[in-house]
């Protein structure tokens, strides 16, 4: 945009208000005829038209957005101006106006260019032209051009009283020109989402004024009662500045507008409305056959917007049922096409010699895989698993994901084909890598002779499953763990009786807090390796009745991490030796290692947390006497919000009474 200097903008402002006074003076004179014929409709008249032409000149001159659109439509604005200029200087003046002149030239060429700005405009304005919107808008404008054509044109051609065919046609061409001008302002209108801003609005306001005149022209021409320098010629250059006057209006922001419910409807159903009724009133008055072709091919239209309608909207139900039974992140069958597949299988009965096999599968390792490699990876894994799964699955049967690392299977198959089956599937969900190693647990059952239902099926599948899984872990994980725990017993006894104990404790407070089976196992073996790390303490440390010093503190605080480090070795334990490292952490923010936070110490570290508490306070140690159980838990109340989650203290008070720990106060 040119740089609008002071002086500049004082300048512009001054010729838009030298314009507007000279057509508020065209208006008074129009009224009541003041002043003389030749200064007001020649100069002044021709002078305001010219301003209008100007405004949008300059517009396209200053501006860069939008040049194009503006030079085209006051282009067409100085050829009007022009051919009214001739109309003028050499028309008025002979006493006879043939029609058609070079001045019917100058007023016609303006509807081309106009029309060229308008689409030009639209573009730069929205980008792109939606169908649909584009087709509705046309809907509308042809019901308009129609209903006008209906009242305007017969009349206009009755009253000609010409037997020339080229001065009746010319005549003609100005409401046609109108009508097509309206046409294209409403379906912009309509691409703008019916909401045109002040632009459009004075845009179409212009067009409106312009083509009322040109019919109330044509009219009292014909009659005879047309009389130059009355009012109507005021609202040829309102028009202009109204036009004029859209130039310079700040483009709004590009906004979205999707129509719904029954602003889809409103524009299709007024509009055949109104081609109903121009046809319906043919059977009565004669219309011109222009009318009638305009308001037939609107209903065409209409039937066509209908069924494009019908066609998307299919095409929308089909989407939302595709999406509604599609895992979006693997685009597997979910859960819900699971149900209802598995009770289409469970109603219909398989081939001969054949039962419906479900299994489901959860992935080992997966938690530890999205931990360290972060989650965009791990659901780049979700997604080649799933893929593997599907390809697996074939033509015989079909792969489903229920939701987080959790897969299923579907197939009709022999019971001699059961273990090929499942095989497969496991080895689809494998992947190894540096660092890494997923694998599988899975539940099978056969339908109908295992489970007659839909939900027995589910149940019994899943138990399997988690059984299945358990006992996975409990080769690798309990090994490791019963290795560590062979070391704490022969570098401190009492230690590992305590350890026990507090496991068997805190899977009992995980269940009361809601956590899944592998959180439950997980925090049960973090409560009983919590101490791995103090065998790295000096026994004079541990067991010195005295106040510590700082520096002892010190060993005291790295025991988390030596045991995280101890317990990590073994990678069927990486997951507990996180809970350890947490153990020291306070729900203010005051613990230690890392000094975290509320929600930010995991679940099962705060579960560890508060039995380790409660163990210590009620066991004798080398410098302090064992409380009463109801002491201890007194302590734990107290501390509820600063050291310990409130939440697993309620919880570890539903476990005391539910064990009787309390007895003994």
């Amino acid at each position: 945009m040119a740089k609008l200097t002071p002086r500049r903008r004082n300048a512009m402002r001054a010729a838009g208000a030298l314009v507007v006074l000279g057509f508020c003076a065209f208006v008074v004179h129009a009224a009541t005829g003041w002043g003389g014929d030749t200064l007001f409709g020649t100069w002044i008249y021709c002078g305001v038209m010219l301003g209008a032409a100007g405004s949008c000149l300059t517009r396209a001159v200053l501006v860069r957005r939008e040049r194009t659109a503006w030079l085209l439509i006051g282009g067409g604005l100085i050829i009007w101006t022009g051919g009214e200029i001739y109309y003028e200087a050499a028309i008025s003046i002979a006493g006879s106006i043939p029609i058609p002149s070079p001045a019917d030239a100058g007023y016609l060429l303006f509807y081309p260019l106009t029309y060229a700005g308008l689409i030009v405009l639209l573009r730069e304005r929205i980008g792109s032209l939606p169908f649909t919107r584009g087709l509705d808008g046309l809907i509308a404008g042809l019901a308009v051009a129609a209903l006008v054509a209906a009242l305007a044109l017969g009349p206009i051609a009755a009253a000609s009283r010409t037997d020339s065919t080229l001065e009746t046609a010319t005549n003609l061409a100005y409401p046609i020109c109108d009508l097509t001008l309206l046409t294209l302002v409403v379906t912009a209108t309509a691409f703008t989402g019916w909401r045109p801003g002040a632009t459009w609005t004075l845009l179409g306001a212009g067009m409106i004024v312009l083509a009322a005149s040109d019919v109330a022209f044509l009219f009292e021409s014909a009659q005879g009662t047309y009389v130059e320098g009355g009012m109507l010629d005021a609202a040829w250059p309102l028009g202009a500045l109204l036009i004029g006057a859209a130039a310079w209006v700040r483009p709004p922001k590009i906004r979205r507008v999707v129509p719904r419910g029954m602003r889809v409807a409103a524009v299709p159903v007024t509009a055949s409305l109104l081609a109903m009724g121009v046809l319906a009133a043919e059977r009565t008055a004669q219309l011109p056959a222009a009318a009638e072709v305009l308001a037939f091919a609107t209903l065409l239209l209409v039937i066509a917007r209908l069924a494009l309608a019908l066609r998307r909207a299919g095409q929308s139900l089909a989407t939302s049922e595709r999406e509604a039974t599609t895992d979006e992140l693997t685009g597997l069958a979910n859960r819900r096409a699971l149900m209802a597949d598995l009770g289409a299988a469970a109603e219909r009965a398989p081939a001969p010699g054949n039962s419906h096999l479900l299994v489901m599968f959860d992935l080992d390792g997966f938690k530890l895989y999205n931990d360290t490699f972060g989650h965009p990876t791990g659901d780049a894994l979700l997604a080649r698993l799933g893929a593997r799964l599907d390809r697996f699955a074939g033509a015989d049967g079909r792969a489903y994901r229920l939701g987080g690392d959790e897969f299923c299977l579907l197939a009709e198959c022999s019971p001699a084909a059961v273990d090929s089956l499942i095989a497969g599937a496991l080895g689809a969900l494998a992947e190894q890598g540096e660092g890494f190693d997923i694998s599988a647990s899975q539940g099978s059952v056969l339908l109908p002779s295992e489970a007659r239902t839909v939900r027995d099926a589910m149940q019994l599948a899943d138990r399997r499953m988690y059984a299945d899984k358990v006992s996975e872990r409990t080769s690798a994980g309990s090994q490791s763990r019963d290795v560590l725990l062979t070391a704490l017993r022969e570098r401190r006894p009492q230690l590992l009786e305590q350890a026990l104990d507090l496991g068997d404790l805190a899977l009992a407070v995980a269940g009361q807090l809601g956590m899944s089976a592998e959180e439950r196992d997980e925090t049960s073996r973090a409560a009983q390796l919590h101490e791995v790390g103090k065998m790295a303490i000096p026994d004079a440390i541990l067991n010195k009745a005295a106040p510590l010093e700082e520096s002892e503190w010190e060993f005291i605080r790295r025991h988390p991490l030596i045991g995280e480090r101890i317990i990590g070795s073994a990678a069927a334990l990486v997951p507990v030796a996180r809970l350890v490292r947490s153990v020291g952490e306070r729900w203010d923010g005051g613990g230690y290692p890392d000094a975290l936070a509320g929600e930010q110490i995991p679940l099962g570290s705060r579960v560890v947390a508060v039995c380790v508490a409660y163990a210590a306070m009620v066991s004798e140690r080398p410098h302090s006497v064992g409380m009463r159980p109801a002491r201890a838990l007194e302590e734990l109340r107290r501390g509820a919000g600063s050291q310990f989650d409130p939440h697993v203290v309620e919880a570890f008070e539903r476990v005391a009474a539910e064990r009787d720990l309390l007895t003994a106060a």
